[in-house]
């Protein structure tokens, strides 16, 4: 009788741990494509659908309020039906919202339509923190997301070159189209491949919790855009003054509430209410960099869309080289050294951007972009596993939901602070045009701009160095795990 071999229970693992990571990182990479490739193709649209320049950013908005108001929501029902399971589905639902956006015939449609495709954002981005945590023991995590961060960083250059040549010698409609089969793909995969390897939270849902966090963020985060498109508006002041009672009673149901949303406990934790913490500072700073760098090359230089994003390729293929590095050294030393240098890395980028100037030499902005894409290299990873080492088992969807939505709601402040800001030196609207690549400026508007681009990236410093200052009193996460699928409740 012939012998029958089975492989080494480690081996078994070591097989899984790799295919996991793949699926995971083609969800990073998909939304990366996205995200870049829709600011390129933003001009294209505007025009086909027959937008205005100020109805035309909410196709950026509306994504980046949905994967921030459902974060936590959808990271809390990965607890609870599981977390591979409402993966899979944001796969799902990503390609139907590509599908829908790809043959959108109008504006408000296509805005709708970003709408669905940031549900199945939320789902993807919420539970791939979660599912990495299942999957890789405490003291490898910092590798995983490393190589996570390769994928953010591979996915941004593509979507700058696939994004323009779609643009370019097809249509727009194709950047959406080329994540239907991907997502089809890698749906049935997930299916078949990925497995809840923890027990599912028996709660109920939070519906009441669900409501007042959701109405509450959405109010404050939509004033924060009308104040970016509009100015202080009475609309605006009472989106504004509606987010107050909503978000504060949503903490007090929170406290007493017997299966709440959102643990507040767990950021009781030094470790993760830092960490958390440091990745809000961190995307408020950083976030609007991109934005007042590519309004700089589009405005004052006349470089367009094209152009002035293959001057940040340099940033996004180094971080994305480095970031599998930074993650397996945060396993090592741990993640406040490592993630702090990246912080000073990018403190450092953004202070050579405000070296720019009307006659600058561009290369200076290659530069910067370098530093500023290792800075992110090191940071990302090593902040991602410190929170993800300290949060509760039970609790990987609802902590990696949370930390998506502090870097979320940091995004989105950010991108409006950017766009106000310059609107203090140059008329709203003509910074709206700028950014979108249909029009240029010269002469005292361009010096104009330069001066108030200056300001908002010694702000930006600032925050980063708050955001420095929590990484380094956050503390030292647990990373001494024997068992190979995790630790700790």
């Amino acid at each position: 009788m012939a012998e029958v071999r089975t492989a080494p229970p480690y081996e078994a693992s070591s097989r899984y741990e790799s295919v996991t990571i793949i699926i995971v990182m083609t969800g990073v990479l998909m939304s990366a494509v996205d995200t870049t490739a829709v600011v390129l193709a933003l001009p294209a649209m505007m025009r086909d659908l027959g937008s205005s320049v100020l109805s035309i950013i909410w196709v950026i908005m509306a994504y980046l309020l949905v994967i921030t108001i459902f974060g936590t929501q959808v990271g809390k029902l990965g607890d609870i039906f599981g977390r591979a399971r409402m993966y899979n589905l944001g796969f799902g639902v990503f390609a139907a919202g590509s599908l829908l956006c790809g043959v959108s015939a109008t504006g408000p449609e296509i805005i709708w339509f970003r709408v669905v495709q940031g549900v199945g954002g939320a789902l993807i981005s919420s539970n791939s923190g979660a599912i990495i945590a299942d999957t890789f023991p405490a003291n490898r995590r910092g590798r995983a997301f490393g190589i996570t961060g390769f994928g953010w960083s591979a996915g941004a250059v593509l979507g700058i070159l696939v994004g323009g040549a779609f643009v370019t010698f097809l249509s727009w409609r194709y950047i959406f189209f080329i994540n239907v089969p991907i997502g089809v793909v890698a749906t049935v995969v997930g299916y078949v491949v990925l497995r809840d390897k923890t027990p599912k939270v028996k709660s109920a849902i939070d519906f009441l919790g669900m409501l007042l966090f959701g109405l509450g963020l959405f109010s404050l985060l939509t004033a924060l855009t009308e104040i970016t498109g509009s100015g202080v508006t009475p609309v605006s002041e009472a989106e504004a003054a509606a987010a107050v009672p909503l978000l504060v009673g949503f903490v007090l149901w929170e406290r007493h509430c017997s299966s709440p949303l959102l643990d507040i406990s767990v950021l009781r934790k030094r470790v993760l209410a830092a960490s958390m913490s440091a990745a809000f500072f961190q995307s408020l700073a950083s976030f609007a960099v991109l934005f007042l760098v590519i309004m700089y090359l589009q405005g004052p230089r006349g470089l367009t869309p094209w152009d002035a994003s293959l001057y940040l390729i340099p940033g996004y293929i180094l971080g994305g080289s480095m970031a599998p590095f930074a993650g397996r050294l945060s396993d090592r030393l741990g993640a406040r050294e490592v993630a702090s240098v990246g912080l000073v890395l990018q403190a450092l980028g953004i202070l050579a951007y405000t070296t720019l100037a009307l006659g600058t030499p561009l290369f200076i902005v290659v530069l910067a972009s370098v530093l500023n894409g290792a800075g992110t290299s090191a940071f990302f990873p090593a902040n991602n596993s410190a929170v993800m080492a300290s949060a509760p088992r039970r609790s990987y969807g609802m902590t990696s939901g949370l930390l998506r939505t502090f870097s979320n709601v940091g995004m989105v402040s950010s991108f409006a602070v950017a766009l106000l800001i310059a609107a203090l030196s140059i008329p709203r609207q003509l910074s709206f045009e700028i950014f979108l690549g249909v029009t240029q400026i010269s002469g005292s508007l361009s010096q104009a701009y330069v001066d108030g681009m200056r300001s908002a990236l010694l702000a930006s410093i600032s925050l980063l160095a708050v955001a420095l200052a929590l990484s380094l009193l956050r503390g030292k996460e647990a990373r001494t795990e024997v068992a190979r699928n995790g630790a700790g409740d």
